[in-house]
């Protein structure tokens, strides 16, 4: 089991680990199987999405907290419901291809972990499948 560690400098901000993802995938040995990403943290996520234009990332952001707005009376006491419903909307896991020893992802695609309650140090957990 490999693991990256994600330092988070804002409460809610996507971050591009696409190239963390590929070290690991270069240091695995693997040239064609799969990858398996996990996040533990229930205020957190990962997932692919266009990495090339940066206000994407801003959009899914802003959309996320307009359907779920930070203080909208949640019974949740710690005040980071909004970070927990986000989560499980975008989900805690990701499987990306690799082919040739790399991430097939789309001309555009990039991973991203979302950080629904930071600023925080988090993981993700990464395994790699194949020959």
């Amino acid at each position: 089991m490999n693991s990256i560690t994600v330092h988070s400098s804002s409460r809610n901000e996507m971050i591009d680990i696409t190239m963390e993802v590929q070290e690991v995938v270069d240091k695995s040995g693997v040239k064609d199987g799969y990858a398996i990403l996990y996040v533990p943290h229930t205020t957190a996520a990962v997932t692919v999405n266009e990495g090339a234009d940066p206000s994407v990332k801003h959009d899914i952001l802003s959309a996320l907290n307009k359907l779920v707005p930070h203080d909208a009376g949640y019974n949740h006491a710690e005040g980071n419901s909004d970070a927990h419903i986000k989560s499980s909307i975008i989900g805690c896991s990701q499987t990306v291809l690799i082919e040739n020893g790399k991430l097939l992802l789309g001309t555009w695609q990039h991973i991203f972990f979302f950080e629904g309650d930071g600023p925080r140090t988090r993981k993700v957990y990464i395994e790699i499948f194949g020959k």
